[in-house]
C-alpha cells in the first residue's frame, strides 16, 4: 500500500458560527454588535462544493411526538481529492474558515464535508421559519450544543454508508465554538464531539476554543487582560487613549460600535492580511495604535478613535458614513437564536426567554477536573491556541497527555528586547500564505504531522482486525 493510499481519508468540519456574546464585556460594559460580517457555508473557496441537504430529527433523546419532527440540515462536499473507500480515504468535516482543510485534503485523498449547524443559515427547524424556530423557549430548546453533537453524529453515520465508506476514518476540525463544536467560539465542538462520540471520529483538531471557559475553571477577567495587553504591546499610549474614551461617551451605541471594532481586531490580529470578520490588513492592532498615536490629531481622542474604528469598519474605503444604530443580523445567521443558544448553555447575561442552565456544560463534558477526565477517558485531540486571542484565557495551553496535545503560539522577540505574545484566533485554520511567519508553518507542519499519525494507526488497527476476524474464519 503507497503512502498516498494510506493516508488517503475523511475530513470532516463541524459547522460554526463567530460568537458574539461575552461573559465579562472588555472594554467596558457594552456587549459588542452583533458581527455582520460572518463566513457562511456558501462562501468557503477552493473547490467546487456541492450542497446537500440532510433529513435530520428534530429531538435526538426525547419521546414526545413534537420532537420527531424533522427538519432539513444543509451540508456541503467537495470530493475533488477523495481517494475512494477502496484506496483508504479519510473523511475530513470541517467549518468556515478552514482553508487548512482544503490545502491538507490533497495529501490525504480525503473528503471534505461541512455541516451546517441546526437553527443557523437554511438549516432551520419547524418548516424552515426562522420567526417561528426563535419565537419562544418551547421551539429554541431544541438548540443545544448536545443536540447539535447527535446532529453530526447521525449525518456522519448516514454519509459513510451513502459513499459506501464504512472503514474510512473520520478526523473533526473546528475553530472557537467549533472547536468545541458548531460555532465560532465554535472550536469546543470539535472536541466535545469527539469526548461523546469516538468511535465515530478518530481525532479532533479543536483551534481556539475556551473549553475552560466555565464554571469559574479560568479567570473571568483573561479575556479582557489579553486584549489589554496586546493594545499595550503595541503602544502603552494607544492603551491609555482606548481605556478614557469611555469616560468621554455617553450613548451605549457609540461605546458598542467602538468596543466591537477593538475586540474583533484583536481577536483577528492576524500576521498577514485577511477577510474574516471584515477587511484587515496585516497587525491590524498596530495599525490602530499607530492612528492612535498619530501626532497630526494632537489631543483630540474622538478623531483619534475614529480613525482607529475606521481600520476594522472602512478599511477597503468603500463606505462614506458609519450607521452607528446597526445591529441588524445582515448574513441572516439569527441573531436570537445565537443568543438563546449562547446564554442557555454558556455563559447568561440577559435575556427574558432564556433560564440558565450554567452548570450543564460542566457536567456534561467536565468542569475544574475536566484535564483529569480528558486525560482518563480522552485520545487524540490537539488544541491550538495563539497567546494574542482574547479566548486562550480559557484554552488548554499544557499537553494533557501522548495523544491529547496542546499547541501554543511562541513568543517572538523584537529588536532584541520586546516580547511579543503571537497567534491569534484560530489563525492556524486560516489559508497559508507566502508571508505567514515560520511559527506559524512550524504548527500547521506539527499539526499535520499528528493526524498523519493518527491516520496511520487507524488503518495499522484495521488491518490487524481483519486479519484476525480472516484468521478465525478460516
Amino acid at each position: 500500500m503507497s503512502t498516498a493510499q494510506l493516508l488517503s481519508n475523511i475530513l470532516l468540519c463541524l459547522s460554526l458560527i463567530f460568537q458574539c456574546s461575552f461573559a465579562v464585556s472588555p472594554f467596558g460594559k457594552i456587549v459588542p454588535r452583533f458581527p455582520s460580517a460572518l463566513i457562511h457555508p456558501e462562501m468557503a473557496a477552493m473547490g467546487p462544493m456541492r450542497p446537500g441537504y440532510f433529513t435530520q430529527v428534530l429531538d435526538h433523546f426525547g419521546f414526545r411526538p413534537e420532537g420527531y419532527q424533522t427538519f432539513q440540515q444543509r451540508y456541503l462536499i467537495n470530493s475533488t481529492f477523495w481517494g475512494g473507500p477502496w484506496r483508504n480515504a479519510p473523511i475530513l468535516w470541517f467549518a468556515q474558515n478552514t482553508g487548512f482543510m482544503f490545502e491538507m485534503a490533497p495529501c490525504f485523498n480525503a473528503l471534505l464535508v461541512f455541516i451546517e449547524h441546526r437553527f443557523y443559515g437554511k438549516s432551520i427547524p419547524f418548516g424552515g421559519n426562522k420567526e417561528v424556530a426563535s419565537s419562544n423557549s418551547s421551539t429554541l430548546g431544541y438548540l443545544s450544543s448536545t443536540q447539535a453533537l447527535a446532529d453530526y453524529a447521525t449525518q456522519i453515520t448516514d454519509l459513510k454508508k451513502n459513499w459506501t465508506a464504512e472503514d474510512s476514518p473520520v478526523v473533526v476540525f473546528g475553530g472557537s465554538y467549533g472547536g468545541i463544536l458548531f460555532i465560532e467560539n465554535a472550536a469546543m465542538p470539535a472536541a466535545w464531539f469527539r469526548l461523546k462520540y469516538p468511535h465515530i471520529a478518530i481525532g479532533a483538531l479543536s483551534s481556539s476554543s475556551p473549553v475552560l471557559n466555565f464554571d469559574n475553571i479560568s479567570s473571568p477577567y483573561s479575556f479582557n487582560d489579553i486584549i489589554t495587553r496586546g493594545f499595550r504591546s503595541e503602544s502603552k499610549n494607544c492603551c491609555k487613549v482606548i481605556k478614557r474614551s469611555w469616560n468621554s461617551m455617553d450613548a451605549g451605541y457609540l461605546q458598542g460600535w467602538l468596543q466591537t471594532a477593538l475586540v474583533y481586531t484583536a481577536m483577528t490580529d492576524y500576521p498577514t492580511p485577511s477577510n474574516f470578520l471584515s477587511p484587515l490588513p496585516a497587525y491590524p492592532v498596530k495599525r490602530m495604535c499607530k492612528a492612535i498615536d498619530d501626532p497630526s490629531k494632537e489631543d483630540d481622542d474622538f478623531a483619534k478613535l475614529y480613525a482607529t474604528a475606521s481600520i476594522y469598519y472602512n478599511y477597503s474605503g468603500g463606505v462614506s458614513c458609519f450607521d452607528l444604530m446597526d445591529n441588524s443580523d445582515s448574513r441572516g445567521l439569527g441573531r436570537r437564536g445565537w443568543k438563546y443558544n449562547y446564554n442557555h448553555n454558556y455563559t447568561c447575561t440577559s435575556d427574558s426567554i432564556v433560564i440558565p442552565s450554567p452548570t450543564w456544560i460542566p457536567i456534561a463534558f467536565g468542569g475544574h477536573d475536566i484535564r483529569r477526565t480528558l486525560r482518563r477517558f480522552g485520545s487524540n485531540i490537539i488544541f491550538f491556541n495563539g497567546l494574542r486571542d482574547p479566548w486562550s484565557g480559557g484554552g488548554v495551553l499544557k499537553s494533557i497527555s501522548k495523544s491529547i496535545v496542546a499547541i501554543v503560539a511562541k513568543k517572538v522577540t523584537f529588536n532584541r528586547r520586546k516580547l511579543s505574545m503571537m497567534g491569534a484566533h484560530h489563525a492556524d485554520l486560516l489559508y497559508s500564505t507566502n508571508e505567514d511567519p515560520k511559527w506559524l508553518q512550524d504548527v500547521r507542519k506539527k499539526e499535520i504531522k499528528i493526524i498523519s499519525s493518527w491516520i496511520s494507526r487507524y488503518y495499522r488497527d484495521l488491518a490487524k482486525s481483519s486479519s484476525q476476524f480472516r484468521f478465525s474464519n478460516s
